[in-house]
């Protein structure tokens, strides 16, 4: 809308008192504009180009204002989303400072190491290590690789390992915590494999090692070797203690697929954000007053929306990783396989520009308090029937209860 200010009750009138982003654009081409989100778009308005108060030293752009553009959201999600685009195209150099966009916190195993180690970062390059977040903090991430750590035996030090049976070792090592590859206590095979491991544990947030550790106490149970068995179910116990403050977002970073669904500014529609590998698309708005007339399903909507046309390139890389995943399939576990395959499989070897900054807009959403909408994650297909369900708890009247 162009701003007159000789009319400018009638152009007030004609903006929604609804939350939203807004731009304010100058009319002198080269100046910037404004960007902003609120929860009143008329009222952000009025108070922007509005007749100033005398002596008041509150922001007013009246006289400089050209027209306005606004887009009425219909939640937090949708606005800080809305927010970081329009702030990527008017601020190209300076958007992550106007949005105070940090990237999120992960842990990283150094897969491109020759002795592997996990830490802590917020740095997400495409250089074959495997990343696992995110995050609430970097104090969240280390809390937990501490104890993550606790369940094997890889080295948390920064040194260049050199094999040096001369070399005394660190804390770690002396308290049997580390395999110490410094000092050469260990095979280059061995610490493979317990680096396996972790990583294995990490990609199935903990089913790799509970399965393996069920498997030996059964086999030992059924031996008459009860001594190990109580061993194996307290290492159990100890893993469930360990992974019991995870949170559910915190997943390999390029499996990180995903729905959040939240309330759309339109009567009766909600706003489906799909996630795939971290990156956040375009919402698709189901408007079930619409759909409802249609023959068709809102299910059979939705598997058409989510369905992702998978390019050439897309089908080779996958081909090439299931080759990979069925030629190492053992390789965690078994010393004598190589390593370099399994490294490759868990490894990230591409990352888009705008991960980190759409996990960061993921992860401030996620770990916010209280938080709207829901998240539902994608395990081997897209769970259709719990979106549905979901759909109708967010529009359901607040104080009711929905039987879907």
């Amino acid at each position: 809308m162009d701003f007159d200010a000789t009319r400018d009750a009638e152009f007030f009138s004609a903006l929604p008192s609804r939350a939203g982003v807004l731009v304010i654009e100058m009319a002198d081409p080269s100046a910037r504009p404004y960007l902003a989100r609120t929860a009143d778009i008329r009222r952000a308005a009025e108070r922007l180009l509005s007749v100033p108060e005398e002596n008041s030293k509150r922001l007013n752009l009246r006289e400089v204002a050209a027209r306005i553009l606004y887009r009425v959201t219909g939640s937090k999600f949708e606005q800080s989303f809305v927010l970081y685009h329009q702030a990527r195209e008017l601020f190209p150099d300076r958007y992550r400072d106007v949005l105070r966009l940090r990237p999120p916190a992960v842990l990283k195993v150094t897969l491109r190491s020759e002795y592997p180690r996990c830490f802590a970062t917020r740095r997400i390059r495409a250089d074959g290590g495997f990343y696992f977040g995110p995050f609430a903090s970097r104090a969240a991430a280390d809390a937990f690789a501490d104890k993550f750590l606790d369940l094997f035996k890889i080295r948390r030090c920064q040194i260049k390992i050199r094999r040096d049976p001369s070399f005394p070792g660190c804390i770690y090592s002396e308290m049997k915590m580390c395999l110490a590859p410094c000092f050469a206590g260990c095979t280059k095979e061995e610490y493979d494999a317990e680096a396996g491991r972790a990583v294995a544990t990490l990609d199935t947030t903990g089913a790799a090692l509970t399965t393996k550790f069920e498997r030996e106490r059964e086999e030992a149970s059924e031996a008459l070797d009860f001594e190990r068995a109580a061993v194996l179910h307290k290492r159990m116990e100890k893993v469930s203690d360990t992974l019991r403050g995870l949170p559910e977002l915190a997943k390999r970073i390029d499996h990180l697929d995903a729905v959040i669904l939240e309330r759309a500014a339109e009567e009766k529609t909600i706003a489906v954000f799909p996630l795939r590998a971290g990156l956040l698309e375009e919402p698709i708005f189901l408007r079930f007053g619409e759909i409802s007339s249609e023959p068709r399903s809102v299910e059979g909507f939705l598997r058409q929306a989510l369905q992702k046309e998978i390019k050439p390139e897309e089908k080779e890389s996958e081909i090439e990783q299931d080759a990979d995943r069925e030629r190492d399939s053992n390789a965690p576990d078994n010393p004598e396989k190589p390593a370099v395959n399994w490294r490759r499989h868990y490894g990230l070897r591409a990352a888009s520009p705008e991960l980190t900054e759409h996990l960061s807009l993921v992860a401030r959403w996620f770990y916010s308090k209280p938080r709207e909408g829901e998240i539902l994650f994608r395990e081997a297909e897209w769970p259709y029937r719990r979106i549905l369900r979901a759909c109708g708890r967010l529009l359901a009247p607040p104080g009711s209860e929905s039987r879907n």
